[in-house]
C-alpha cells in the first residue's frame, strides 16, 4: 500500500507542477479555448491539461518499476509500457484537435490507433462475464470489443468535460474507488496485490487531482481533448488489464458470478454519469435528426444549471452522484450487503432531494469550463 501511495503523491504532484508549465506553453503557442459568438466565457482559457497529465503518467509509472514491490512484476511492467505507448498516441491527437479542430472520424481514427498499439501488446478483455457464466474471448472478438470498450469510455469522459473540475473530480472518485475494490479484493482473497489495474488507477486518480488544482472554478486552464481522451483510455485500461491478471475462476463461488461481475461493472460505474450523459447526447440528437456529434446545450451539467444550481453546486452534485454510484458499489462488494445498500439507498434518496430542488429562480451564470461546452462534446471535441 505505501507504494501505491507513493504513486499517487508522485503522480498528483508531477502533474499539478507540469500543468503551470504547460499553462505557459498554451499561452506563448495560441492553443487557447477562445471566445466566439456561441461561448458565453469572458476571456481564452490556455488548454494542455492533458499533456502535464500525460508527464503526471509517465512519472508516476516509471517510478513504480523502481520500487521493490511493483517494479519486480515482468507482467505490470511490460502492460504499463503498452498503456503509456495508448496514452501517448491518444494525447497528441487530443492535442492536434485542440489546436486544429480534427474531423470527428479522424480523432476516432485516432483512438482506434491508440486501442490497437494496447491489443498488439497484449492489453485486451480476455473473458466476460454473463449472469450464469463465464465466457472466455476468442481473439477477434477480444481485439472488437477492447477497441469498442476504450472508444466509448474516452467519448464519455469527453462528454462530461463541461464545467471546471467536473470530468477531473468524477473520474478521480471513480478511480480511487476501483483501486479500492482491486487492492482489498487481492487482499481479502489472497491474491496478488500488485497489478496492471491497481497501478493505473492510483496513478489515474493521482493525475486527475493533481490536474484539479488548475482547473477548480474559475479554471486557470482546461484539460482539453488532450486530457479528456487520455482519463477515459486510462479508465477503460484499468478493466482491460485487470481482465487478463485475474483468473475469473478464483472469483466464482459456485453458481454466483457477481464477484466476477464487478471488474467489468466498476469502471462503468465509476464512468456512471458521462457513459448517460453519453447515450441521453446520442438519443437526443439522433430523435432530433441532428449528428450524434452535434453540439448542444442538453447536457447532465447543463439541466443542473438551468434548474439554478450554482457552478459548484452542480458539479459538487455531480460529485456526489459519481460517488454514490462507485463507491456504493464497491461497499456493497466488498462489505455486509444489507448495511451497504441502505447506506446506498439512503445517500441516494439525499442526492435526489439536492438534484430536483430548485435553488435559485434564475439559471447560474456560465462560466469557465462549461462555456466551452458548447463544442467541446464528443469526438468533436
Amino acid at each position: 500500500m505505501r507504494e501505491y501511495l507513493l504513486v499517487l503523491l508522485v503522480a498528483a504532484g508531477t502533474t499539478y507542477l507540469l500543468s503551470g508549465l504547460c499553462r505557459s506553453l498554451a499561452v506563448r503557442t495560441g492553443v487557447l479555448a477562445k471566445v466566439r459568438n456561441r461561448d458565453v466565457h469572458t476571456h481564452p482559457i490556455p488548454y494542455f491539461g492533458g499533456i502535464a497529465m500525460l508527464g503526471g503518467l509517465a512519472f508516476a509509472f516509471l517510478l513504480a518499476l523502481q520500487m521493490p514491490f511493483l517494479g519486480r512484476y515482468a507482467t505490470v511492467a511490460h502492460d504499463a509500457s503498452a498503456v503509456l505507448w495508448s496514452s501517448l498516441i491518444i494525447t497528441v491527437v487530443g492535442v492536434l484537435d485542440d489546436k486544429y479542430d480534427l474531423n470527428p472520424l479522424v480523432k476516432l481514427s485516432g483512438q482506434i490507433l491508440a486501442a490497437g498499439v494496447a491489443v498488439l501488446n497484449g492489453v485486451r478483455l480476455f473473458w466476460i462475464p454473463l449472469p450464469d457464466r463465464i465466457i472466455l474471448l476468442d481473439d477477434a472478438t477480444s481485439i472488437l470489443l477492447t477497441v469498442i470498450v476504450i472508444a466509448v469510455c474516452v467519448n464519455a469522459v469527453n462528454f462530461v468535460d463541461g464545467l471546471d473540475g467536473l470530468a477531473s473530480g468524477v473520474v478521480a472518485i471513480g478511480s480511487g474507488a476501483f483501486f479500492s475494490y482491486t487492492y482489498v479484493l487481492a487482499y481479502q482473497q489472497g491474491l496478488e496485490r500488485a497489478t496492471t489495474a491497481s497501478l493505473i488507477t492510483v496513478a489515474t486518480c493521482g493525475i486527475a487531482i493533481g490536474f484539479l488544482f488548475h482547473n477548480w472554478h474559475p479554471a486557470k486552464m482546461f484539460m482539453g481533448d488532450s486530457g479528456a481522451m487520455l482519463l477515459g483510455l486510462l479508465m477503460a485500461m484499468s478493466a482491460i488489464s485487470y481482465t487478463g491478471q485475474l483468473d475469473s475462476s478464483t472469483l466464482v463461488q459456485g453458481s454466483d458470478v457477481v464477484p466476477a461481475l464487478l471488474p467489468i461493472l466498476l469502471p462503468v460505474a465509476a464512468l456512471a454519469l458521462p457513459l448517460v450523459d453519453l447515450i441521453m447526447a446520442w438519443i437526443r440528437r439522433s430523435w432530433n435528426g441532428q449528428h450524434p456529434f452535434a453540439a448542444d446545450k442538453q447536457h447532465l451539467h447543463h439541466r443542473l444549471l438551468a434548474r439554478g444550481h450554482s457552478h459548484w453546486g452542480a458539479v459538487l452534485l455531480m460529485y456526489g452522484w459519481a460517488a454514490v454510484v462507485s463507491v456504493g458499489l464497491v461497499a456493497i462488494a466488498l462489505t455486509p450487503a444489507v448495511n451497504a445498500i441502505w447506506m446506498v439507498v439512503a445517500a441516494l434518496a439525499f442526492l435526489v432531494i439536492l438534484t430536483v430542488w430548485p435553488v435559485r429562480t434564475a439559471p447560474a451564470k456560465l462560466g469557465g469550463a462549461e462555456a466551452d461546452v458548447v463544442d467541446k462534446v464528443g469526438p468533436d471535441e
